[in-house]
């Protein structure tokens, strides 16, 4: 049986918005409907998103540093709104940014949440996130690569162009494409200043060294934010999370097994511990071995559904 979750019309959905009764993406994204339909996007619909996209992030585990980074970049550019507004000086906004940390820390999380950001505050008109690597920009002959450069800012124009692994873009020396590439992403956020931002993302060493490949590319990002890898604490509660968003829960052994095998890979994997992502796909996979366990059987119980043993978890493959 296909159950069907009640979703209310988007215009009751609006308005538990704008009571603050509801402020998440999800439920920002199902007003797109209703806007298509001719609903005006105002100063209302733009603070809207300005305050859902802010408490989506502000509920994210951890990211104490990154949050309070974003809280100022907000409050520059408001300040920098309201001067304007009053016939003041302003300084130009360069949003152009560089995340530094392991995998799984948040790097992609943070930069779509960046884009509904900036939508909100009337700095990018679309917000949307265009997620790139070296294979999307760098191709096999003289030309190629300018011209797939291009292509990605074109299609991240009025969004964010996130460039994960931008280091890989330096390796290679002087014949290789990639350092077309980095001159091609220069001059796109020179020709295209306000209508785009490029996050170049990577571990932390090597976007280090990469920043110091081309002595402009610092004067370019005055925004570099470190992402730091989770704790044990940190990525238990984001297990929990995941967990629950899918209707699971983890029984007592199950979270102590957990516990004790993230730890582990910490502990082996502490140069490039994939933190959320490790735990996300240790989920995917103790899902299915738990759906293989409960297979057989002629009834499940509702309690049964929901709980996953230790027998479960995928920890020895993930």
């Amino acid at each position: 049986m296909n159950v069907i979750r009640y979703q209310p019309p988007v215009e009751q959905l609006w308005k538990k918005i704008e009571r603050g009764e509801m402020a998440t993406l999800a439920a920002l994204e199902n007003l797109s409907e209703w806007e298509a339909r001719g609903r005006p996007k105002n100063n209302a619909n733009h603070n809207t998103i300005l305050t859902a996209s802010m408490w989506e992030l502000n509920r994210l585990v951890g990211l104490g540093e990154v949050k309070r980074v974003v809280e100022e970049i907000k409050a520059y550019i408001e300040i920098q709104q309201k001067r304007s507004y009053h016939n003041l000086r302003c300084n130009p906004v360069t949003l152009h940014m560089v995340f530094k940390g392991n995998p799984g820390t948040g790097k992609t999380t943070v930069s779509r949440l960046l884009g509904r950001l900036f939508k909100g505050m009337g700095v990018l008109p679309q917000g949307h996130l265009v997620e790139v690597e070296r294979a999307d920009l760098v191709g096999e002959y003289i030309g190629h690569t300018a011209q797939r450069t291009r292509e990605q800012i074109r299609k991240a124009m009025g969004g964010v162009l996130f460039v994960d692994e931008a280091y890989s873009l330096g390796r290679g020396g002087e014949k290789d494409f990639g350092k077309e590439a980095i001159d091609c992403l220069v001059k796109g956020m020179e020709d295209y200043r306000n209508e785009f931002v490029l996050v170049l993302a990577g571990y932390r060493q090597e976007m280090d060294y990469f920043m110091r490949l081309n002595p402009g590319l610092n004067s370019r990002f005055p925004i570099q934010i470190d992402f730091p890898d989770y704790t044990i604490k940190e990525l238990m509660e984001i297990a929990v999370i995941m967990a629950t968003e899918h209707h699971y829960r983890f029984s007592p052994e199950a979270k102590q097994a957990l516990r004790k095998y993230l730890k582990e890979q910490m502990a082996i994997n502490a140069y490039n511990f994939s933190n959320a992502r490790l735990v996300r796909n240790i989920l995917e996979k103790t899902v299915r071995r738990q759906a293989l366990r409960l297979s057989n059987r002629m009834e499940v119980t509702r309690e049964e559904l929901i709980t996953i043993e230790e027998y479960d978890l995928a920890v020895e493959q993930a």
